[in-house]
């Protein structure tokens, strides 16, 4: 935490940064009760994400899982908002061929990088469909999402930004931060899946 970043601007947001905060606890909670769906899939997914705004790393610890479970000879396929790319409508396969500019230059990096089937589409949990129907996958790996919580998951990875971390700690606007950083085990991470089977 960077106490240095903490300025009268950042304790003036405070106010704001806690109905950001409420009403994210009170999504998640939505979900947790299930009065929100979460929906599960017949494919194991992995989440690769951040609590914090900005870019952390996500994409080449998301490039590194593809080659890794590909080498164990899971079908693999990727999902992604498609952050800085003009489509907006509907599933985007992304392949060579695809300007960065339409699907964003994560999804086109990826797919150069793995030749796995990259599935752009804002809705992430029909994008995570279209991976399945269309391409028989059998392993989903979500380039963000963590706060995607309608896309069931058995895996979380939360990457940290090992020079920034947190931030100066406060939620948004204030700060940095979308999720609290606590840790959770068992309920969250529950999982039918492993690596090695």
């Amino acid at each position: 935490m960077d106490l240095d970043n903490r300025r009268l601007i950042n304790y003036l947001l405070l106010p704001v940064s806690g109905i950001f905060y409420l009403l994210s606890r009170f999504r998640r909670f939505l979900y947790q009760v299930k009065l929100l769906t979460t929906y599960d899939f017949n494919a194991d997914v992995i989440v690769v994400g951040n609590i914090t705004v900005g870019g952390s790393g996500k994409t080449p610890i998301v490039i590194a899982l593809v080659n890794y479970f590909k080498q164990q000879g899971k079908q693999v396929g990727v999902v992604s908002r498609g952050y800085g790319g003009t489509h907006r409508q509907g599933s985007l396969l992304v392949d060579q061929s695809t300007s960065p500019s339409i699907s964003g230059d994560e999804p086109s990096l990826i797919a150069i990088q793995t030749q796995v089937p990259v599935m752009v589409n804002r809705d992430r949990v029909q994008a995570v469909k279209d991976l399945i129907i269309e391409h028989n996958v059998d392993l989903v790996i979500s380039d963000d999402g963590l706060q995607h919580y309608a896309m069931g998951r058995q895996v979380e990875i939360a990457v940290v930004d090992g020079k920034r971390r947190f931030g100066n700690g406060f939620f948004l606007p204030a700060g940095p931060l979308r999720r609290s950083e606590e840790r959770r085990v068992g309920k969250e991470c529950r999982s039918r899946w492993s690596p090695y089977h």
